[in-house]
């Protein structure tokens, strides 16, 4: 499921943790005795990651020469998936092996439950508020990533029933305020003809920033871009901008995404505006790791 980069990032994080070896657990009595081991948040939110914990595990199990098994526990007749709701002390999932080897594992595995929970669940909260005044709009993540983790916080954005943007610089045309630097709004339609002309291969979309409406207009007239960024637009301007590609006979053609400081508290008011798409950088750059423990 998961890409050779973000094993080896697993790999890493091991190794990290681990070094030579757990000098503590080393010293416990009784360190082979299979235990089995609960992980149970400590706040409500929505749970992610359990479908990396095998993989933690087995990068930890070949370095220990221990057998470690996680498996997601049962909500009801099902087990947990992610993207699930969860409530305080509720099991979510099992570790079975080793004594000494479970603890070994334990801080490295619930920091990446933590860490793509916290995603999720922020994601979760925003969806949920902008969807109260525009059910069809779509939250979406940027690529204010951890550097190595983004094919991780982009799955927890998913589950949490956001979007994802682009993976990367390689699969779409994102055209933004810096790469027009120093054109003029009037030559604006003009020059991004000419740049797209020179465009090869098939981008999953074509994107162009506007800082305000006048550039709105000149963009409308080049064929071939599928989405306009609405940087810092009030929702005045945003509801406006709507108005105009509507006139022009562009809606369904032409998707209209908001972006640019995106908070809890303003989000409803730019869905309502009747934009299609609201990026937020925030999903993961600012989201706060959902408390998770684990109980022996």
């Amino acid at each position: 499921m998961w890409t050779t980069q973000t094993l080896q990032l697993i790999e890493a994080a091991c190794a990290e943790d681990l070094g030579a070896g757990d000098i503590t657990a080393a010293l416990l009595p009784g360190a082979d005795a299979e235990v089995t081991a609960r992980v149970v948040p400590r706040e409500t939110g929505v749970i992610c990651g359990l479908t990396v914990g095998p993989a933690v595990c087995a990068a930890f199990s070949g370095q220990l020469a221990r057998p470690l098994d996680f498996a997601p526990a049962l909500a009801g007749e099902r087990a947990y998936q992610d993207g699930n709701a969860v409530g305080r002390d509720a099991c979510v999932a099992t570790l079975r092996g080793p004594r000494a080897a479970v603890l070994t594992v334990e801080r490295t595995l619930l920091n990446f439950l933590g860490r793509m929970s916290g995603v999720a669940t922020l994601t979760r909260q925003f969806v949920e508020t902008a969807r109260q005044m525009n059910p069809r709009v779509q939250v979406l993540d940027t690529r204010k990533t951890i550097p190595g983790w983004r094919e991780l916080d982009k799955y927890a954005v998913r589950a949490g029933g956001g979007h994802n943007h682009r993976f990367g610089l390689y699969d779409a045309v994102l055209i933004k305020d810096n790469h027009l630097a120093g054109i003029p709004t009037s030559r604006l339609a003009a020059e991004l003809t000419a740049l797209l002309k020179r465009a090869h291969g098939k981008p999953s979309f074509v994107e162009v920033e506007v800082d305000g409406l006048e550039q709105f207009d000149e963009v409308c007239k080049v064929a071939g871009v599928d989405i306009v960024l609405l940087d810092n637009f009030t929702p005045e301007d945003m509801r406006t901008a709507v108005a105009r590609r509507d006139a022009r006979g562009l809606r369904g053609r032409l998707a209209l995404e908001a972006s640019g400081g995106v908070t809890l508290t303003t989000i409803g008011a730019i869905a309502a505006t009747g934009v299609e798409r609201i990026s937020v950088g925030a999903l993961t750059r600012s989201a706060a790791s959902l408390d998770i423990g684990l109980d022996l």
